[in-house]
């Protein structure tokens, strides 16, 4: 079984990234990203007698996402390069961009979906943190927020090539959900940061 990006050395992660390949690339970071924010967050939760549970299967997921970014894209590229002399080609060729591109953008939706999760969940930790986790969590946020952010702007970029109307607007929809949730959770855990 091939090695996934998770299992390489963080050296060889920051060379995949650096490469000229196209995969790793911004998705896979958000996730990397969230996933070193939900770590710390696990963490300061196992300092402050906060079960890590969920945030143990959310950094998993985080984890996979990594990997399924990756995929997700490289499935954009081989639709891409479909031959496209004839018109039935060409139409195979967009319908095959259409639905690799609806499966690149669902992973950094989930990226968001966990980010925004893991956000909530700091701020149950934030309430009990001790103070020498403070610096911790505050960075687990920021890390979390900028996993979440960068998967946002991902979506975009995807949607932007798409023609589906009614997915574009249901996933613009539920982005401006998670976001506004983030944000709240955000706002709550470092009050209670301040606060503690």
């Amino acid at each position: 079984m091939a090695s996934t990006i998770a299992d390489k050395s963080l050296r060889d992660v920051l060379a995949a990234f650096a490469s000229a390949s196209p995969t790793p690339g911004g998705g896979s970071a958000c996730a990397a990203t969230s996933a070193f924010g939900t770590s710390l967050l696990m963490m300061a939760a196992a300092l402050a007698g906060v079960d890590p549970a969920s945030l143990t299967r959310i950094e998993e997921r985080l984890v996979e996402a990594i990997e399924s970014d990756a995929v997700a894209y490289r499935y954009v590229i081989t639709a891409q390069r479909q031959p496209k002399d004839t018109e039935a080609e060409r139409g195979l060729r967009a319908a095959a961009i259409h639905l690799a591109l609806r499966g690149a953008t669902e992973v950094p939706l989930s990226i968001m979906r966990l980010s925004a999760s893991a956000l909530y969940e700091a701020t149950e930790i934030a309430a009990r943190a001790r103070r020498s986790t403070i610096g911790d969590i505050r960075v687990a946020v920021t890390l979390l927020r900028a996993g979440l952010e960068g998967a946002r702007l991902t979506i975009e970029a995807n949607l932007g090539a798409l023609a589906d109307a009614a997915y574009i607007s249901a996933v613009k929809e539920e982005c401006a959900s998670l976001t506004e949730r983030a944000t709240a959770a955000v706002v709550e855990a470092e009050r209670l940061l301040r606060v503690g």
